[in-house]
C-alpha cells in the first residue's frame, strides 16, 4: 500500500519517462517578446515581479543588489513548478529532492566560496554573535558552523516536504472514494476543493519563503 501511495512522487516510471518535462513546461509561457500586445498574464507576471523586487530590495545589502534578478527568477521558476504540480497527471518537480537540492546547494556553495575567499574576516565575525561570553565562544563556533552547513538541506527539505504533504493528503482522500457512498464522495470532493485552495496558497508561500531565506543568506556576506 505504501509503495503504491508514494509511487505518485517517483519520477522514474520507465526508460522514456517524461515526468521531468513538467519542469520546463512553465518556461514556455514566460517569453513575452513575441507578443505585440501584452496580455493579462504578462501584466500579472510583471506586477508580481515588480512587487517581489521591492520586497527583496529591503532585505539585501547594498553590495548584494546584483543578486536581485537571480532571486527573482528563482522565485518565478519555483512558483511555476509548484503550480504545474496542481494539474492532474503532471509530476510535481518541486516535491523531489533532486529538484530542490539542485537549486539550494550550488547557490549556498557559491555564496560560501565567495564569502570565505573575498570577505574572510566578515565570515569569521558571523561565527561568534556580539556579546557572547568568552567561555561560550568555542561552543558558539560549533553551533554556528553546524547551522550554516545545514542551510541548503533545510531549504531543500522544507520545500519538498510542504509540496508532498498536500499532494499526499489529496491522494489518500482520493483513494477513499473507491468504495464509498455518494454522500461520502460529495463530502470528500468538498474537502479536496478546499485542500486545492490551500495548495495554491502553499505553492506561493513556499516559493516566497525559499527566495526570502536565500536572500537573507546572501545578505550576510
Amino acid at each position: 500500500m505504501m509503495t503504491n501511495l508514494f509511487s505518485v512522487f517517483d519520477p522514474s516510471t520507465g526508460m522514456m519517462s517524461l515526468n521531468w518535462m513538467s519542469t520546463i513546461m512553465g518556461m514556455m509561457m514566460l517569453p513575452m517578446m513575441f507578443w505585440i500586445m501584452p496580455s493579462r498574464f504578462t501584466k500579472t507576471n510583471l506586477l508580481l515581479m515588480k512587487t517581489l523586487m521591492n520586497e527583496l530590495k529591503m532585505l539585501m545589502n547594498k553590495n548584494s543588489k546584483g543578486n536581485l534578478l537571480m532571486f527573482n527568477s528563482m522565485f518565478m521558476f519555483i512558483l511555476y513548478n509548484n503550480m504545474m504540480g496542481l494539474f492532474p497527471y503532471i509530476f510535481t518537480s518541486s516535491s523531489h529532492l533532486t529538484f530542490t537540492l539542485t537549486m539550494a546547494l550550488p547557490m549556498w556553495l557559491s555564496l560560501m566560496i565567495f564569502g570565505w575567499l573575498m570577505k574572510t574576516n566578515k565570515m569569521f565575525y558571523h561565527l561568534i554573535p556580539i556579546g557572547t561570553p568568552p567561555i561560550l565562544m568555542p561552543f558558539m563556533v560549533c553551533i554556528e558552523t553546524t547551522s550554516n552547513l545545514i542551510r541548503p538541506g533545510s531549504l531543500a527539505v522544507r520545500l519538498t516536504a510542504n509540496m508532498i504533504a498536500g499532494h499526499l493528503l489529496m491522494t489518500l482522500l482520493g483513494n477513499m472514494t473507491l468504495n464509498s457512498s455518494k454522500t461520502i464522495i460529495m463530502m470528500i470532493l468538498l474537502v479536496q476543493m478546499t485542500l486545492m485552495m490551500f495548495e495554491m496558497a502553499v505553492s506561493i508561500i513556499q516559493s516566497y519563503v525559499f527566495t526570502v531565506l536565500s536572500t537573507l543568506y546572501s545578505s550576510e556576506i
